[in-house]
């Protein structure tokens, strides 16, 4: 019954944190492969209709139409091992191909209006640790789609722009509760739900040559009906809990301010981001942070080509609240919580070097492409007081009287994700 409790609660954090097309904690670090292709810019560096899905303002430097399609085959390398329950187990997780869909485009209606429109895959869960029993043969399954519609407004040196939102999500669960799959999985269906928000920005050109800008992403509410809450069913022990868990998962706001400079054929562009996770429903009970992020990037346009290199650093966003002063969890669960969030959402990489180019067919049609990759990184939590509590409840009589760092979880993450757009202007 306990062990069938422990899954039930790691199962749970599955859906709270969204491993996916992870890079800065769930969200990637850029949307288009130009932006992709240098570090995640794109707050104040123009690269045509895939703006819409960074900064709607700069839209407004759009000349005539343009429409873009592609995608991002991205491919986490992510292993977990562990002692918790007494049994080692190690495996690595078979999600480790996720396709991302990103279709752009815009047109220039007069001289101070340009229309846009964004259609692009966010986020995606990303953990099957299925036939494994030590891992609970855990399987989730989460994907993000937003729709924003963009109009932008411009004079002579600067511009505004704002887009609604739409957001579409769909979550899955299933796992096994007594590592036993002839006796069942547990989950309860596909739930799915609509989101609304808004993108805003702005940007000025200090001279023809300079910009800078700032772009907000209001956060997004989902409600995953039955999802997040009968996972999260059983959780007590003993009265040690995990906190309250609704079927609420938020994505957080985004600040993000930028600047761009060209110089004859060569661009170089910086943004700094700030993603609000400590406010987020969801991400906030397992005492998520805010991250901050940093991007460069410089490219070089020839003719009818381009290419670009970037670097992207970000902090990681999830405390290790079992050695946190400042919790309000009991060590039980600050222990517990930093098991679930290592195992499930290993959103722990840093550094994320990219590069890319693009070449033009006609005037009128390029291929760009990306290529983003972060090295390994490995995280070790203790989890030496959920281990002690799973063994004095086995044994009442005789408990283990582990340290509460007598044994650990240890994830190793690595990713690279590759990025195909064509473009065509008329």
């Amino acid at each position: 019954m306990k062990k069938t409790k422990l899954a039930l609660a790691i199962a749970a954090s599955t859906l709270i944190s969204t491993p996916a097309f992870a890079t800065n904690g769930d969200v990637l670090i850029g949307l288009g492969a130009q932006a992709r292709a240098l570090g995640g810019t794109g707050t104040a560096a123009f690269f045509g209709s895939e703006n819409a899905l960074t900064n709607p303002a700069l839209l407004a430097k759009a000349q005539g139409s343009e429409f873009s399609i592609g995608g991002t085959i991205f491919k986490p390398d992510v292993t977990a091992s562990t002692k918790v329950t007494g049994q080692p187990a190690k495996a690595t997780s078979d999600n480790d191909l996720n396709i991302i869909p990103e279709v752009s485009m815009s047109t220039r209606l007069n001289n101070n209006v340009t229309l846009g429109l964004g259609m692009f895959g966010s986020a995606g869960m990303g953990v099957d640790y299925r036939g494994n029993p030590g891992l609970f043969d855990g399987y989730s399954n989460l994907q993000l789609l937003k729709f924003a519609p963009t109009i932008a407004v411009n004079q002579a040196n600067f511009g505004v722009g704002f887009s609604p939102v739409v957001q579409y999500g769909a979550l899955d669960i299933n796992y096994d509760t007594d590592g036993n799959p002839n006796n069942g999985s547990q989950g309860n269906g596909t739930s799915t739900d609509l989101g609304y928000g808004f993108n805003l920005g702005a940007y000025l050109d200090i001279t023809p040559e300079f910009t800078v800008a700032a772009s907000y992403q209001s956060a997004i509410s989902m409600d995953y009906d039955g999802q997040i809450s009968v996972a999260g069913a059983g959780l007590e022990f003993d009265g040690q809990n995990l906190p309250m868990l609704g079927d609420t998962l938020e994505q957080p706001a985004e600040i993000k301010v930028g600047a761009a400079y060209n110089y004859n054929n060569w661009m170089m562009t910086a943004d700094v981001k700030r993603i609000q996770w400590s406010d987020a429903e969801g991400y906030k009970d397992f005492q998520w942070d805010d991250q901050n992020v940093f991007a460069l990037g410089v490219k070089y346009s020839g003719q009818g080509y381009w290419l670009g290199a970037g670097f992207n650093r970000a902090s990681d966003p999830i405390q290790v609240v079992g050695t946190n002063a400042t919790t309000s969890l009991p060590g039980y669960a600050a222990q517990a919580t930093d098991l679930f969030n290592n195992h499930f959402f290993p959103a722990i990489v840093e550094k994320h070097f990219t590069f890319g180019g693009g070449y033009n067919f006609t005037k009128n049609i390029a291929l760009d492409l990306a290529v983003v990759y972060a090295d390994e990184v490995t995280k070790t939590v203790n989890t030496g007081v959920v281990s002690d509590f799973l063994a004095a409840q086995a044994n009442q009589s005789n408990p283990q009287g582990f340290p509460a760092n007598a044994t650990t979880h240890t994830t190793d993450h690595s990713q690279i994700g590759y990025t195909l757009a064509l473009r065509m202007n008329f």
